[in-house]
Parts: structure tokens; sequence; C-alpha cells
């Protein structure tokens, strides 16, 4: 699901780029031709204007005066030699009016845009005049159409990619649920049955010591059912000393590890307090200490070091093991991603859930080096 997930964010993507590149390119191509028409339009008004000037007076001027007439869209403004202006036309009248800089400025925007048209009024006295034009409305809304249509795109890809992630996620958690509820709940017969088998035994005494293993082991058994039992239910937090909880694991896992294989724990106070809920947090140590144990393939140490700040808890896990690369930084506790040839690679994405999301805290890979160890941290706040 989660390739899938990616893959989809990469076709829509792509989607998007070649959308909004074709766009671009059919706009600005659509926008210059426009552009041509309208100066060809203003130089017909021009020469429309010089021909009503300089006609005689039984001259037919109607196809003259039909051209200076239509044109409604393309703002100009005439100004003389000197550059005052005498008059303008397609703006905005009620700025005219009201602003006394506002022909001024436009004049100085059309200066930028494009080069005047001159009309000469008498030329034996060298009187002309001079036509400056800016853009239509209509170019106006096309050049920037593009840029609208940018923001319709990404605001799309947003909501569709947000829409893919929350039902991916939803998804994750009926499935993490689901499975979790279910292993509970089939643990849970052969239990009751093992209980009962346990109470038959202690009745010999000479099964003293085979009672007293099996008993760790049901008791091992009803603590991993009833860790699966309180996923996807709101954890009973409770303030307990960090240091002794930690310390308990790691002696459980100590009994299981390799001998060539060290584990401390580390820390300046012996009662750190902090709100947990103890067999969710456990679950999160065993897991990293188990990650760690795998990663050193028999050998190495792992360190566990315990800071009591103002507003937090730190717990950093270190091993000596094969490191992580920085791009699987991430990776590392998303599901299903896993570097051991067995397993399902949910370990390290549970725990990530448990700490995140029951206790509002953080686990992240604080540092990594490939052949030298991987830093896992938690930040639980007080």
């Amino acid at each position: 699901m989660f390739k899938q997930y990616i893959g989809w964010k990469f076709v829509l993507v792509s989607m998007a780029v070649v959308i909004i590149v074709a766009t671009i390119w059919f706009v600005s191509s659509l926008s210059r031709r426009i552009q041509e028409e309208e100066t060809k339009k203003v130089a017909t008004w021009v020469e429309a204007n010089r021909e009503l000037l300089q006609a005689p007076a039984d001259a037919n001027l109607n196809l003259a005066v039909e051209i200076v007439t239509t044109n409604t869209t393309i703002p100009l403004i005439l100004t003389n030699e000197a550059g005052d202006i005498i008059d303008s036309r397609n703006l905005d009248s009620v700025q005219i009016a009201r602003d006394p800089g506002y022909l001024p400025g436009q004049l100085d925007n059309f200066k930028k845009k494009h080069p005047p048209f001159i009309m000469e009024i008498d030329a034996r006295h060298n009187i002309y005049n001079y036509i400056y034009y800016g853009d239509s409305l209509i170019l106006k809304q096309v050049r920037y159409y593009p840029y609208i249509q940018l923001l319709v795109v990404m605001l799309f890809i947003g909501v569709t990619l947000f829409a893919l992630s929350s039902t991916n996620r939803a998804t994750q958690n009926l499935v993490w649920v689901g499975l979790a509820k279910e292993t509970a709940h089939q643990l849970g017969t052969p239990l009751s049955s093992m209980e009962a088998w346990l109470e038959i035994l202690k009745d010999n005494p000479d099964n003293a010591a085979m009672v007293t293993e099996l008993g760790k082991d049901v008791d091992r058994l009803k603590l991993i059912t009833d860790r699966f039992s309180k996923i996807g239910s709101v954890p009973n937090l409770e303030e307990k000393n960090v240091v002794e909880q930690i310390s308990h694991m790691a002696a459980y896992i100590r009994k299981r590890a390799p001998q060539r294989v060290q584990i401390g724990v580390h820390t300046m106070e012996r009662d750190i307090p902090a709100m947990i809920s103890p067999p969710l947090f456990d679950w999160v140590v065993e897991n990293l200490l188990k990650n760690a144990l795998d990663a050193m393939e028999g050998k190495g140490t792992i360190d566990i070091y315990i800071a009591n700040h103002p507003a937090e808890v730190t717990v950093d896990v270190t091993d000596t093991g094969k490191g992580i690369p920085k791009p699987y930084y991430e990776k590392v506790f998303k599901p299903g991603f896993s570097t051991k040839k067995r397993g399902w690679g949910l370990g390290l994405s549970l725990a990530k859930r448990i700490i995140e999301e029951y206790h509002k805290g953080r686990l992240y890979v604080r540092s990594s080096e490939v052949g030298k160890g991987t830093t896992f941290r938690i930040v639980l706040r007080k």
C-alpha cells in the first residue's frame, strides 16, 4: 500500500507538471499573438486618425471614423512633443477624475511596455503627437491565467495527497487495531488453558522447578496479550520511575542476549518520573533493544542513556551495530519496511506509534553511521 501511495503521488505530480508546462507554453504563445494583433490595431487607429486630420473636406471618412470609434479595449494616451497629456482612451474615468497622478502613472507604464506611435499633425511646422498604448484587459487576463491555474492545480494536488494520506493512515489504523485485538483474543483461550494446567502441576512437589519456569512464560504471554489489547484504546498513563522501568527491561533482554553483547543503563539520577503506560512503554524499549541485537549480529555493546530535563525526559538507545544509511532514517518507521530477511517490519512502526500517539512524545533516529552503530532517541514529555 505504501509503494502504491508513492506511485500515485508520482503520477499526480507528473501530470501536474505536464499540465502546467503545456499551459504556460500555450498561453505565452497566445498572449504573444494577441499582443501582435493589438499593436496592429493601434497602428490602424493611428493611421485612421491621421487620415481624419489630413483628408480633404469632400473625402469619404466613414471607414476612418468607424476604426477610431470601435477601439474600446486597448488603453491609449495621446501626448504632444513636450510630453504633456492631451487625451486618453479606454482608461478608468473615475480614477482620472479622482487621482491627478493616475494618468501620468499609466503613461510611465505604457512607455516601459511599448514604443509610441508618432502621428504627424503639421509637417511644415514639425508638429507631432505621440500615442502610447498599454495591454487590454483580455491580454492581462490571458497572461495571469497560467498562475491562477498553477494555484488551482497545486491546491488540487494538495487536497488529493492529503485525502490519500488520511485514507492510508486510517486504513493502517484499522489494520493495526484489528490485528492487535484479534491477536489478544486468540491468545486468551490457550492462556486460560495453560494457567489451569499450571495449577494442576503445582499439586506435585516434584514439579516445582518446572512450575516456576512455566509460570514465567505464562506471565510473559499474559503481558504480551495485555499489550496487544491496549492497541487502539486510550492507554492509562501513570507516573512511573523511567530508570527503574528501563532497567527492568534491560535486565530481561540481557538474560536472553548473546554472551558477547553488553547492555548498560547510564543515568545521573536513580529516580526520574514520567507519565507512561508501563506495558506499552516496555514494549517500545524491548523493540529498540531487540533491533539493536539484530543489528550487532552477536557481539557489541548497547548503552541506554537516560537524562532528566526540565520539560522532558530523553532516552537514548545506542548500539554498535551495522548502522542505518541517512536516507533510511524515516523509512525505518514505515510499516512493512525491514532490512532483515525475516519479520514484518512492524516493530519500529508500532514503537513510534506508541510513543507519539499514546504518550505524546517523539521517537526518531538521533544519529547513525554505517558500520559503527545507531542511536534512537525517545522523548517523553513531563
